[in-house]
């Protein structure tokens, strides 16, 4: 035992002279994710009404809008964060813009670029929403006053009702957009075994004009399972639950969009394994992990 000690010793002078001469490599470091916009994020962070962001906002007229119907874009005000994510997002059969304007500041101050959008008109069915999504994502990054602060590489969409089936014709339509979320969707075509972009459907339990078991379901199951996919469906909820400030829509549509857009891992604990059965929540199911 002692001549183990003292071999240790003597060894020990080497050891320090070699790793001065940086001979013994070093630990490697951690690779920093370049898109982490804003502080690790809380329970409460992702519930607040606003984010660590201050937001702005600019007015698209419908007369500058080439294939939707023009809108709002929110934004975080900062610009020594280097470029953001972005979102478009469509409102329902026969809904304005307003319906759907609460998403813009509560998300941008998240640390993203957000664009409302009005339809052409309010009669558009989702294939068309869907196509007015990418046009507006469009707008967004090649058109807009704002195109410097947006990453053309991380683009997402978003609606509500028909817009909600429209985020899956625009995802169907253009793979390298990197999540899709619709919210009480409703379209005719239920089998989307082949859209690979990253989706989290959110249904209400007292869906009457896009049941749950018609629409929201359906579209959830024939995602592939090689996708990653989420589905939430709200307790108690009406068709209208996206129309009006909800936490429980807010919450985890941002950590859908940090966690695929801007491929920020830290949000992963608000997806898996999700939120269990409460008053707010009926049913999670998701392809954790993600």
């Amino acid at each position: 035992m002692f001549g183990k000690k003292l071999r240790a010793l003597r060894l020990a002078p080497l050891a320090a002279a070699v790793a001065a001469a940086g001979l013994v490599a070093a630990p490697p470091a951690h690779a920093a994710n370049p898109y982490e916009r804003g502080p690790a994020p809380t329970e409460n962070s992702i519930e607040a009404l606003r984010g660590p962001f201050a937001v702005s906002q600019t007015s698209v007229s419908s007369l500058s809008a080439i294939g939707f119907g023009g809108g709002t874009i929110y934004y975080p005000t900062t610009t020594t964060q280097g470029t953001f994510g972005a979102v478009a997002i469509s409102p329902g059969f026969t809904a304005y813009e307003s319906s759907i304007a609460w998403l813009g500041p509560r998300l941008a101050s998240q640390g993203f670029v957000v664009f409302t959008i009005d339809t052409n008109t309010t009669m558009d069915q989702p294939a068309s929403r869907g196509d007015q999504l990418l046009a507006a994502l469009d707008h967004l990054t090649e058109r807009s006053s704002v195109r410097s602060r947006v990453d053309e590489s991380r683009l997402a969409v978003m609606g509500h009702s028909m817009g909600g089936g429209g985020t899956l014709e625009a995802a169907k339509d253009r793979p390298s957009l990197k999540a899709a979320i619709g919210m009480t969707p409703w379209n005719l075509t239920k089998n989307w075994s082949g859209n690979r972009v990253p989706t989290f459907i959110i249904g209400a339990e007292n869906d009457s004009v896009a049941s749950v078991s018609s629409h929201a379901e359906p579209f959830y199951n024939s995602l592939s399972a090689s996708s990653e996919k989420a589905y939430l469906e709200l307790n108690n909820a009406s068709h209208f639950a996206p129309n009006t400030s909800n936490t429980p829509i807010a919450k985890y549509s941002i950590s859908w969009l940090k966690r695929f857009v801007d491929d920020d891992t830290r949000y992963t604990q608000f997806l898996c394994p999700g939120p269990s059965r409460s008053t707010d929540v009926e049913e999670y199911r998701s392809s954790c992990p993600v």
